[in-house]
């Protein structure tokens, strides 16, 4: 145990220089930093300075590290370290390892943006049960001042076998005074009502209304709320490309946070979609995600071969309706929900044909135990096929203003895919603004 944020008295100190990969997203860069084989001048017990904080500055450099993740699924790695590194700062690193026990022998996508997605990987050496890990700029010794150390964690524990959860929905990253109440607590319920057992929002800031609704669903246990304090630490972009937007970090770090979350849900959640805030990615053939992913895992580009485990990435093509355009009706014009910030989705049933001339934008529902690396919009290293989600089976409701000026209403379709689940949608969204206390 760890009370406190200390670590076990009992527990063991063993550094042990190990390989250490760099890999920085979207740069053909990789650095494999040189083995040597010497035990090091330790102390006889674990520093107590356990992070428990989203963000850690990496002492002595410009970089930060996030969370770190047992990885086995590589020959030469065991630990996955996710962090941001500043691109043409790259030092040699070393991984130092906080073994439990006592051992009576012991053995040797950046979008132009000057900080990146990074992924440190270390190799466990033998005989260390190890607990937590930290990554220093020189060879730990008694003259290192105290590392901050990371727990490690997806080890598989005997003793404590969580349920494996459906469908987890990762959101990254909610910030500014983003109030969008209403709308949250829509898409919230659609995705309850579609079979969604969990959803993690990375949060750097929002509106005091939203606030308010977010730490209700974080009570009851749907939400899980990651704080994502980046501002403090870098000047951050609201958009995506660095020549048009400036900044030191593509969109408050988004790339970080949707690959932290996957593999945060990867030994608990069967498949994770990666979506906005304002988006739903909605079967049309389905009642539920649970019903179409039964159909989709026997989908495979190659059916000779594998079939269910080799579609790992499904591709869902983003379907905007738009915010200026009203259903005509009012039916959901409802009055208990006027004064709630934000936007009623259903009320707006005019949606965008996607221009696929210019390749649209996709979200993804993706297999994580089968995912090494992702993007925004794609998976980059995987162990398995991609498959593109035909529009008719399922797409992305993404009610938001139009990109598309010359639409007028005309050029529009009518979908009111959203109406089907009215009837338990309507009563489920009042219950919950209720006991956040934004309607009487």
């Amino acid at each position: 145990t760890v009370p406190e944020g200390k670590l076990h008295p009992s527990a063991v100190l063993l550094i042990f220089t190990v390989p250490a990969l760099i890999i920085i997203y979207n740069m053909k860069i990789s650095t494999t930093l040189r083995f040597i084989e010497k035990l090091f001048d330790v102390p006889a017990s674990c520093p107590s300075s356990i992070s428990d904080q989203s963000i850690t500055p990496l002492e002595n450099t410009q970089h930060f590290l996030v969370s770190a993740y047992m990885d086995q699924r590589m020959k030469d790695f065991d630990i996955r370290i996710i962090g941001i590194f500043k691109r043409d700062s790259i030092h040699p690193l070393f991984c130092s390892f906080c073994c439990e026990g006592v051992f009576n022998k012991t053995t040797p996508d950046h979008f132009g943006f000057p900080f990146s997605a990074t992924y440190v990987l270390c190799k466990i050496p033998e005989s260390c049960d190890a607990s937590h890990v930290t990554v220093l700029t020189q060879p730990f010794t008694k003259n290192v001042s105290n590392p901050i150390w990371l727990p490690i964690r997806n080890k598989k524990s005997h003793d404590q076998k969580e349920r494996k959860l459906n469908f987890t929905v990762c959101i990254s990253t909610l910030f500014g005074n983003y109030n969008n109440v209403l709308q949250v607590a829509q898409s919230l319920e659609m995705y309850r009502l579609l079979g969604v057992d969990r959803v993690v929002i990375y949060k750097t800031s929002c509106g005091p209304d939203l606030e308010r609704l977010l730490q209700s669903y974080s009570q009851e246990g749907f939400v899980e709320m990651v704080s994502w304090p980046i501002d403090k630490y870098l000047n951050t972009s609201t958009g995506w490309l660095f020549s048009v937007h400036g900044g030191d970090l593509h969109y408050f770090g988004q790339i970080t946070t949707l690959n932290e979350c996957m593999y945060r849900s990867m030994e608990r959640s069967r498949y994770v979609l990666m979506n906005d805030i304002d988006e739903i990615i909605m079967p049309y053939k389905h009642d539920d995600l649970v019903s179409m992913m039964k159909l989709l895992v026997m989908i495979s580009p190659k059916p000779e071969l594998l079939s269910h485990l080799l579609t790992i990435e499904f591709l869902v093509e983003n379907h905007v309706f738009q915010k200026k355009y009203f259903d005509p009706s009012g039916r959901f014009h409802l009055p208990q929900w006027e004064k709630v910030p934000g936007t009623n989705i259903l009320e707006h049933i005019y949606r965008e044909e996607p221009d696929r001339k210019t390749s649209p934008p996709q979200k993804m529902i993706i297999q994580p135990m089968l995912v090494e690396q992702i993007s925004v919009h794609k998976v980059l290293k995987n162990f398995g096929q991609r498959y593109f989600m035909p529009p008719a089976l399922c797409h992305l409701i993404h009610v938001r203003e139009t990109q598309r000026k010359s639409l007028t209403l005309k050029d529009l379709h009518e979908d009111r895919r959203l109406w089907h689940f009215q009837e338990k949608l309507i009563p489920n969204v009042d219950k919950v603004l209720k006991r956040a206390g934004l309607i009487n």
